[in-house]
């Protein structure tokens, strides 16, 4: 399978509902690299790479994310893979 890069915006009720941590521990459980973080605005910005099959599995759940989110809109654009990533992490602004 094809290695894919998604970077991923999330709307909704997403901070503060551990969106980040849940996140990471979904990426790691598939293998992914890249990194999540939490935006002024409100959504959580996130970057997957990793194969195909697998980065579209966690944009399927950031569409639900953990218990206590309420997702209104995930916006996602593939770009090239740049392997510049060599695990998974959350991104403090």
């Amino acid at each position: 399978m094809a290695i894919v890069r998604a970077h991923v915006y999330i709307s909704g009720r997403v901070q503060g509902v551990f969106f980040r941590s849940n996140t990471r521990n979904m990426a790691e459980k598939l293998g992914l690299t890249g990194w999540v973080r939490n935006l002024p605005d409100g959504r959580v910005e996130a970057v997957f790479e990793g194969e195909e099959s697998d980065v579209k599995e966690v944009i399927e759940w950031c569409h639900k994310g953990p218990t206590y989110a309420s997702v209104s809109d995930v916006e996602v654009k593939f770009d090239k893979p740049t392997g510049e990533f060599d695990r998974f992490e959350i991104r403090y602004s």
